[in-house]
């Protein structure tokens, strides 16, 4: 009986060994397993297929997908799936809509890989691509007929142009625009050498844009105008560093302000000139997100002209000179659910208070109070007990006792996400009282704070639904009780660093947003009809993106958290 056995598991073993090795040898991927799906259907003895006609163009051209391995080389015999000399594509089958669905799975190596399979791959490839992202450089001019030629379906486009280079002028803006009159998405970056009647030429050719980013350009706010007042349909746009003049009278010049009435979304990001587009945010009449990231101007007013149009959802103020008299106006919003306040020394706990009592539907609060101590308890307790949907709350670099961390775990029975960085006042007992109190927590972050063993330990019972508890940079805090939590509470997921040990000056948060948050997605496909070749380090990053994945390095639980310095909303995602 012993002898079957050892047999039976050699046999299991090397055949689990031969697959392995099949499968490293032929690098099998989705499109490889469905064509050798059609080529199985196709050879099935119980089904007749008529072999379809074969254009003499296509003789040069034997496709490799073709079943049967008679060559006229001693491979094999002759059999009846070669038509003319030529071995038959059992991939013709697939319909021109199924095709281009499976195109949609590949990354942009592998549809290039694809492309230059047959012509009809080619034509199936470049009708089915909606997404495109080009190196916008001067040359590009010359490329523009027949690459939007075969790229004629193209949605989403992105114009980006390294700094020492010099990019498309105001010709190829306007000429992609004709070509391109379908586009909803586009992004320029680096492209100095478009104008405001590029701009302007854009505005009137693309009739459908609806999401607009701008990184780097020079051609100021007029430009911008040129788009936004010459659109009906516009949604969403993200402006960082723009380095061109101040136009005032771009409203008046380029049109009649019909885009102010689509605007929902505005995001400003360094901008010297922010105070050019305050008429811009008044006169957005639909706007729902506003984000002010390190721009000059005072911007009290503008905020509270905005605030009584009552229509703002999201509100984001980072590095911004803003005070209590901007939160003022933010709290006429009453449909408001985020707020980040970061790093706005002007504003205290006068202003969390006003806004705390009139937005009652917030459900997100993130603040940073750079160690200035004008945010405290007074305005986490307003919150607490005014804001019952509140579900996600970061702090970072306060001052907030017991008094405050006891109500906001006593009060907010929906609390999510919650996030304590740098706060130097919190104690095992305010640990234990979350662990104790916030029964729907399920994600939480614990940095830089005097915490021990004792708080921590409260979560090996407390907080029934919590998922994912992160510990960094607490010295108290050992590995002892990290072993022992993960043991006694398998299930969660226990992000713990005691070896590294800085010190936290207040402003180790990005929660802004990190170039630009106009929901404009990352461009997989990219296509560089200039340069082709692929650079050293992005051969490096392909050799370890393989390493990693035939070796299974998935950081699994942990890989949102990659970044140990960051503390925003991605922490919890």
């Amino acid at each position: 009986m012993l002898k079957p056995f050892i047999s039976l598991q050699l046999h299991l073993f090397f055949s689990f060994h031969a697959i392995l090795t099949f499968y490293n040898l032929v690098k099998l991927n989705f499109i490889s397993l469905l064509l050798f799906f059609f080529n199985f259907m196709g050879q099935s003895p119980s089904t007749s297929v008529t072999s379809p006609e074969i254009n003499r163009r296509d003789v040069s051209n034997i496709n490799r997908f073709g079943h049967g391995h008679g060559n006229g080389n001693g491979c094999g015999d002759i059999s009846d799936e070669f038509y003319g000399g030529l071995r038959r594509d059992y991939t013709d089958e697939i319909p021109d809509e199924c095709l281009a669905g499976i195109f949609q799975f590949l990354d942009a190596g592998d549809r290039k890989s694809c492309s230059v399979v047959s012509r009809r791959w080619l034509r199936v490839e470049g009708e089915s691509r909606q997404r495109l992202s080009l190196n916008a450089e001067a040359k590009l001019l010359d490329f523009v007929p027949s690459l939007f030629a075969r790229f004629d379906s193209v949605s989403k486009l992105a114009l980006r142009c390294n700094r020492k280079s010099t990019s498309v002028n105001d010709d190829a803006m306007i000429l992609i625009s004709l070509r391109c009159k379908n586009l909803t998405r586009l992004k320029l970056r680096g492209c100095k050498e478009i104008t405001e009647i590029g701009m302007l030429g854009l505005a009137r050719n693309c009739k459908n844009l609806k999401k607009l980013s701008i990184v780097s350009c020079l051609f100021g706010v007029k430009g911008v105008h040129a788009v936004v007042y010459n659109s009906e349909v516009i949604e969403e746009l993200s402006v960082k560093r723009l380095r061109g003049d101040n136009d005032d009278d771009a409203e008046s010049v380029y049109g009649n302000g019909n885009g102010c009435s689509s605007l929902k979304s505005i995001c400003l990001k360094e901008l010297g000139n922010g105070h050019s587009f305050m008429p811009l945010i008044v006169g957005s009449k639909k706007l729902q997100s506003l984000k002010l990231i390190g721009c000059v101007g005072n911007w009290d007013s503008t905020l509270a002209t905005v605030g009584k149009m009552n229509t703002l959802v999201e509100v984001h103020l980072e590095k911004v000179q803003v005070s209590d008299v901007g939160l003022v106006g933010v709290s006429k919003c009453l449909k408001l659910e985020t707020l980040h306040l970061v790093k706005t020394p002007e504003c205290s706990d006068a202003g969390l208070v006003a806004v705390a009592e009139r937005c009652k539907m917030l459900k997100k609060l993130h603040i940073d109070g750079w160690r200035t101590n004008r945010i405290g308890d007074d305005g986490l307790i307003s919150v607490a007990k005014n804001c019952p949907n509140l579900q996600e709350l970061v702090l970072i670099a306060m001052y907030p006792t017991s008094l405050s961390l006891a109500e906001i775990a006593s009060s907010c029975q929906g609390l999510e996400r919650f996030a304590l960085c740098g706060i130097g006042t919190v104690t095992d007992a305010d640990i234990e009282c979350v662990a104790a109190k916030c029964v729907a927590l399920k994600k939480l972050c614990i940095k830089g704070c005097p915490v021990s063993n004792i708080g921590i330990a409260a979560f090996a019972s407390g907080c029934p639904n919590l998922v994912k508890l992160k510990v960094r940079k607490c010295v108290k805090v050992t590995g002892e009780v990290a072993g022992w939590l993960r043991v006694r509470r398998s299930s969660l997921a226990f992000n713990f660093d005691h070896n590294q040990v800085e010190g936290l000056d207040g402003s180790g948060s990005d929660v802004g947003v990190q170039e630009t948050t106009m929901a404009f997605p990352q461009i997989d496909n990219e296509v560089n009809p200039i340069d082709d070749s692929p650079s050293t380090s992005n051969n490096n990053d392909n050799r370890w993106s393989m390493f990693r994945s035939k070796f299974n390095f998935v950081p699994c639980a942990f890989r949102r958290w990659t970044n140990i310095d960051t503390i925003s909303s991605n922490s919890f995602s």
